[in-house]
């Protein structure tokens, strides 16, 4: 077994046990085992939100973009992220935990009635599945090379894993293990990024050498891979946080509402630079210096670089690895959380059966655990696609909740229980036609600009029809 395995091997161990040391503190309750009893404090509650979101998408999409595109654009995933989690504080974290709800969907519930409440759930349930399985497909883009197995063997190892520990411990577990994960992902990646870039010769050298094998002059300009693109990463990671039940989870834990807001905001300070290290991996590794990457898929460019001894140490390189397990298992645990929320929360007790007692809600949501990756596991092995860019379909979904979230709470004489309800419906329709238009080549449009127009234009009809009608009921008294 080479180094590299049994150092992973070690850390999933770690993870497993932590998983079933919290069983019996996650039994308790549906609170405890939903949002661990409300009780986060402030460095947990941002370390877990900052957790959520440095994950497969920080690494593996990251650097897979990055690679790709021969670019520095792919950091606005993560810069992003950091000015939604701080426009969250400020703004809809405090509403969120003074309500003390479960779900995006119950606030929506909060404010326009159990109708939106149920439609919004379901189109929360698909984004959060489609996630998913693009999660555990990172988690499989490192299990692959580093055990040397074939896919369908990552995925079930990795499927195995993520289920344990979220069975026993529910968001005791997403929270201990956060911290666990938080700290080897800034050791790991960090050491191999300072590493690197003194391999590489510097910045200066690094640029000189990608533009030689025909990179842009300005790679170094987030910009430089297409502005409409990168406004679309800016616009959907803003948004899609707003409405993200996996990292807004957390806050609904916090112990009070001024940990709910300062936890936002310190999270977006955590989560900033993190996946400026990732791309610049990939860019490491495009130099050609370390390895032959003729053959190499790019979305494991970066496993690939770290088990590579002429770039990293074995034992660093474990480390590192280790690290980007950390953030891809540290995101894949509550996503997949976030579906068994959704589930037990919004379409079990919401609708199946509403006088189910906690006892109840936490036995079905245990069971959901499990149901939720016999479902994603079949999709992780077959649709196989750029990873960042499947991500972005919930991001696209999720814009949706947060326009309607923001404006239930700051305009609501502007939207309507019938526009949430049609926006919803609607708008997650339109993201998929997108889609379909885009791989038939009838037009590119890109999914975030189609569910935010979408959404507006559809609070802007409902609103004008009541009023209007409205006005007509009036008049006719």
């Amino acid at each position: 077994m080479s180094i590299y395995a049994l150092i992973i091997l070690v850390y999933f161990v770690l993870i497993v046990m932590i998983g079933l040391l919290t069983k019996k503190v996650a039994s308790k309750s549906m609170a405890d085992f939903l949002v661990a009893g409300r009780n986060l404090g402030l460095i947990v509650c941002a370390v877990v939100v900052a957790a959520e979101w440095l994950g497969g998408m920080s690494t593996i999409g990251v650097s897979e973009k990055a690679y790709k595109t021969l670019s520095l654009q792919p950091i606005f995933y993560n810069i992003a992220t950091a000015i939604g989690m701080v426009i969250i504080g400020f703004t809809v974290a405090v509403h969120y935990r003074r309500k003390s709800v479960h779900t995006v969907s119950e606030m929506i519930d909060s404010l326009f009635g159990s109708q939106a409440r149920t439609v919004s759930a379901i189109a929360f349930l698909i984004a959060y599945i489609i996630l998913t399985y693009v999660q555990l497909q990172t988690c499989s883009s490192v299990m692959a090379p580093l055990f040397e197995i074939n896919w369908i063997w990552a995925v079930l190892i990795s499927a195995v894993i993520i289920t344990i520990y979220t069975y026993f411990g529910g968001m005791h577990a997403i929270a201990v293990t956060g911290i666990v994960y938080l700290l080897t992902m800034f050791i790991g990646l960090g050491t191999a990024f300072v590493t690197g870039l003194f391999k590489v010769g510097g910045f200066v050298k690094l640029h000189d050498t990608l533009v030689a094998l025909g990179a842009p002059n300005n790679l170094y300009n987030p910009f430089s891979a297409g502005v409409s693109d990168a406004v679309a990463l800016l616009l959907g990671g803003v948004l899609g946080g707003m409405a993200a039940q996996a990292s807004i989870q957390p806050i609904f834990a916090a112990r009070n509402v001024k940990i709910a807001r300062w936890s936002s905001v310190l999270a977006g300070l955590i989560v900033a630079p993190f996946g400026l290290m990732s791309a610049f991996l990939a860019l490491y590794a495009k130099t050609g210096v370390f390895f032959d990457t003729s053959g190499v898929k790019p979305n494991e460019i970066l496993p690939r670089l770290l088990q590579t001894p002429a770039f990293i140490h074995p034992v660093l390189g474990g480390i590192a690895l280790a690290g980007v397990i950390a953030a891809i298992l540290s995101t894949v645990g509550p996503v997949n959380f976030a579906v068994v929320t959704i589930a037990a929360k919004d379409i079990y007790h919401g609708i199946i059966n509403k006088d189910a007692d906690d006892k109840k809600v936490i036995s079905t949501a245990r069971k959901l655990v499990v149901l939720v990756n016999l479902v994603t596991i079949p999709l992780a092995i077959l649709l196989r696609g750029a990873i960042l860019d499947t991500a972005y379909i919930s991001y696209a979904i999720r814009a949706i909740g947060a326009i309607v979230i923001l404006m239930g709470i700051y305009m609501r004489g502007w939207i309507t229980p019938l526009g949430v309800k049609l926006s919803f419906i609607v708008g997650t329709i339109f993201v998929f036609l997108t889609l379909l238009a885009k791989s038939l080549n009838l037009f590119t449009v890109d999914k975030t600009y189609t569910a935010v127009a979408t959404t507006i234009v559809i609070i802007f009809i409902c609103t004008l029809c009541d009023k209007i009608f409205s006005g007509r009921k009036k008049s006719t008294k």
